[in-house]
């Protein structure tokens, strides 16, 4: 008994000083402030390093390294050093003693320090891990991200081994609370997930956003990823990140700022005032970014709304760099040259003499890429051109993907002088089975172009293209007939567009949608308006259907969704069956939620109902207001010029609506400098068209001095043709009214424009504005309705004082007016009134 209670106590006593050296060891490693302190300990402790110790040291060395900024850091020193390589031997022999965090932290530890993934050490933890989630062994919330994360950065999007992550994610979502938690498992798994799903997700990611007082940028970057990695333009959460991006501003750096802007790129999505944020902070520090890296990203960010001082130094710095960039880095600045329609011809060629010696080095899509960018910049290097469709070539041969297929002949069409070989059209005609729809408009394009410009050589070339053109027909419309979901086709028809789908396909797909009706709902209107609005065809039963919809939903359609959904409405001038309630929902809905939209969006919503004839008060009165505009100025100058141009012409046309129309707001007219430069600036010949119509006037009123082309009217508008009738309908000469003509076949610029009063004319007299109205001015359906634009100029013009004429195009140019006698005859009904 005596012995026994010797040798526990012996037993004991040595327990308790191997774990006192263990613990003193631990705390060793921990206190570690450098590197070669830890590779030390680890040398002088081999064989009492335990498996607790190895998963330490390797923690704390990525955690040193995670203190240095990116640049600074020594990865490759760290994975060289002897010592490292024994933690990693010491690590795989005592994989199976490890706790479950310690594999995890172990594993995401030498990821971080640049492991290659197939080092046997990372398959053994990996192996590991996936052993013990199968025996049911669950993780930790915080190891289970920390371990899918893993699996994400080794790009093992599809493996089963994160369809098991994605399942434990699923039975648990109801108990994660931690946002960053949620954030990483939602994009690891996002390659694996169902739709069903996938809105479980975004529901808790709105829901723990909402619950969070403060919520870290990068819990936000990764919501954006989740957004992108499964195709969702989703705004109730792009919203809300956005909101978390401008409230981090402080932090944000161009690391962060570049990412995020590519994110919003890819998802659709643009806020003006991050922008702005974004433009101080890069302006700011535009010096501090000197390697190729950090200024390629600077580059991308800052160089789409940089002012022309900052836009030359980051042009003359990017050319003095270009040897030093990588291939990706090159792909980025012609990217962003081109968004910035930049054709500088210095940097352009420097550019191209690095890409001579680094084609090789980009896959096929990032050619396909390179090849836009370089053809849009008009870069005319010719042997750079004659380089990339050698490797095109050589990539269409071996592809196998129809979408790589399609990709690569739309960008050989771009190619100058191409010389289309037999096989290409051959590769065409064997994935034409496999395509999408919009890989098929891809194809229709490109054989178009070649056929027109005689680019096909070879003997029966014509026939071959018209058999291969008439197969697409077929395998479009085979594609649309077999269409089931509605979602699905929605989703397809976002990139088509052009003349053949417009031609050969438009019609059936809207027979197609109308099918499909009844999968219509508040989730789907936005993308079935955008489809709408590009075929510019008037559908009654699908436009119905939308207004339905979207009045019985308006509270789950995001406002800034419900400028697309009006605009279909009102460009296409159509009104549905309860127009008024339809209308009312959607201004109580926007109204309630003005704090909520953009600057520029107020504008662009306040001219889509001035368009069909509303002007709600709170939205007048918010817009013109000297704070407001003088907001809107600044989110200007970092908006990309579509946008800029567009918000500017909206906000014109609003402010002539309103003049003219709501008088009673006593809004002044603020935009004749704006209108006076845009028509100055876009003063042009009269097309012959309306030359042979002014003729025919000439010759009806008796002379060239009763009419007057292309004249404007009060507040800019420009009208075809306008003449003077007294009392008695016989025209007045403009010459005995003391008003200048300009030559037959130019803009006529009247500088009394604003006060020519129609007190100048004689009682009885009528102004007449005659206009030719060609295919733009009417919806492409059979209806040939007058769309809205053209309607809202016909009320304002009759509200200037004018008697409108209108000739539609498809009655000038049809049968019955084929001759001149039978077009005067026309002509002279439409002046003067006769039935």
């Amino acid at each position: 008994m005596l012995c026994l209670r010797q040798v526990c106590l012996f037993t004991l006593r040595r327990y308790q000083a191997r774990t006192l050296c263990s613990d003193l060891l631990s705390s060793q490693i921990n206190g570690c402030t450098h590197e070669d302190e830890v590779f030390s300990l680890v040398g002088r402790n081999k064989a009492r390093l335990s498996e607790k110790h190895v998963g330490i040291a390797l923690n704390m060395l990525w955690k040193l390294q995670k203190k240095r900024p990116l640049l600074l850091r020594t990865s490759d020193y760290v994975r060289n050093h002897s010592q490292f390589l024994t933690l990693c031997i010491l690590a795989e022999n005592k994989v199976e003693h490890m706790e479950d965090e310690v594999i995890v932290d172990t594993l995401y530890s030498i990821l971080r320090l640049n492991v290659e993934g197939h080092v046997s050490l990372a398959k053994m933890l990996i192996t590991e891990a996936w052993k013990r989630l199968e025996r049911q062994v669950l993780l930790s919330l915080p190891a289970l991200s920390k371990f899918a994360l893993c699996l994400y950065k080794q790009h093992r999007h599809f493996s089963p081994i994160i369809g098991q992550v994605a399942h434990i994610v699923d039975m648990k979502l109801d108990s994660i609370q931690d946002i960053r938690i949620l954030s990483v498992l939602m994009v690891s798994i996002s390659e694996v997930i169902t739709e069903s799903f996938r809105d479980r997700l975004l529901h808790k990611a709105e829901q723990l956003l909402e619950e969070k007082d403060e919520v870290h940028f990068n819990y936000a970057r990764r919501i954006l990823q989740f957004l992108q990695n499964v195709k969702l333009r989703y705004h109730p959460l792009l919203e809300k990140c956005n909101r978390i991006f401008l409230e981090s501003a402080s932090h944000l750096d161009i690391h962060s700022i570049s990412h995020i802007f590519g994110l919003y790129e890819q998802l659709g999505f643009d806020n003006a005032e991050f922008r702005l944020i974004a433009k101080q902070l890069l302006s700011e520090t535009i010096d501090d970014y000197y390697d190729p890296e950090t200024f390629a990203k600077l580059f991308f960010a800052l160089g789409p709304m940089a002012g022309s001082k900052v836009r030359e130094r980051l042009l003359v710095t990017a050319a003095h760099m270009t040897e030093e960039f990588s291939s990706h880095q090159v792909l980025m600045i012609l990217k962003t040259m081109q968004k910035m329609k930049c054709r500088n011809s210095h940097l352009l060629k420097k550019m191209a003499s690095v890409l001579h010696k680094r084609l090789d080095s980009y896959h096929v899509l990032q050619l396909v890429k390179l090849t836009q960018y370089l053809v849009a910049l008009h870069c005319q290097d010719l042997e750079l051109f004659a380089k990339l469709k050698v490797l095109l070539l050589g990539y269409l041969k071996s592809s196998v993907i129809p979408a790589d297929t399609a990709a690569i002949i739309r960008v050989l069409a771009m190619l100058p002088s191409f010389q289309v070989e037999k096989m290409v059209v051959n590769k065409a005609a064997a994935v034409l089975p496999q395509c999408r729809l919009h890989h098929l408009n891809c194809i229709a394009t490109a054989l178009v172009k070649w056929n027109h410009h005689g680019q096909l050589h070879w003997q029966n070339s014509s026939e071959l293209c018209a058999k291969l053109l008439q197969k697409l027909n077929d395998c479009g419309f085979q594609r649309l007939q077999k269409a089931n979901n509605l979602n699905l086709l929605l989703e397809e028809l976002t990139h088509v567009n052009g003349e053949w789908f417009e031609e050969v396909l438009n019609e059936e797909t809207l027979a197609m949608c109308q099918r499909l009706i009844d999968q219509i709902t508040w989730a789907n209107v936005l993308p079935l308006a955008f489809f709408l609005i590009k075929s510019d065809c008037r559908c009654p039963a699908l436009f119905d259907r939308i207004a339905s919809v979207t009045v019985e939903n308006i509270d789950k359609i995001p406002p800034s969704e419900i400028y697309s959904i009006l605009f279909l409405f009102s460009a296409l001038n159509y009104d549905p069956p309860d127009n008024e309630e339809f209308f009312k929902s959607c201004i109580q809905h926007l109204t309630s939620n003005l704090s909520h939209l953009e600057t520029y969006h107020l504008v662009l919503l306040g001219h889509v109902l001035a368009m069909a004839g509303y002007f709600p008060p709170v939205l007048i009165t918010t817009i013109f207001n000297i704070s407001f505009l003088s907001k809107l100025d600044a989110q200007l100058k970092v908006l990309p010029d579509m946008v800029k141009q567009r918000v500017h012409s909206s906000l014109m046309k609003l402010n002539r609506a309103v003049c003219l129309e709501c008088p009673e707001f006593h809004i002044p007219w603020f935009h004749e400098p704006y209108c006076q430069r845009v028509f100055h600036n876009s003063m042009s010949r009269i097309n012959p068209q309306r030359q042979h119509i002014h003729r025919m006037l000439t010759e009806i009123l008796g002379g060239s001095h009763y009419s007057r082309i292309s004249a404007l009217t009060p507040y800019y508008y420009e009208i075809d043709f306008e003449c003077v009738l007294d009392v008695n309908k016989k025209p007045l000469s403009y010459m005995a009214q003391n008003i200048p003509l300009d030559g037959v076949g130019r803009i006529h610029l009247r500088h009394d424009i604003k006060d020519e009063g129609r007190k100048t004319l004689p009682p009885g007299a009528q102004r007449i504005a005659l206009e030719f109205l060609d295919s733009k001015a009417f919806s492409k359906d059979y209806s040939r309705h007058l769309k809205g634009e053209p309607a809202v100029k016909k009320r304002h013009l009759e509200m200037l004082g004018y008697r409108v004429v209108q000739i539609p195009h498809f009655e000038w140019n049809s049968m019955v007016l084929s001759t001149k006698g039978e077009q005067l005859e026309y002509l002279r009904q439409q002046l003067y009134g006769i039935q």
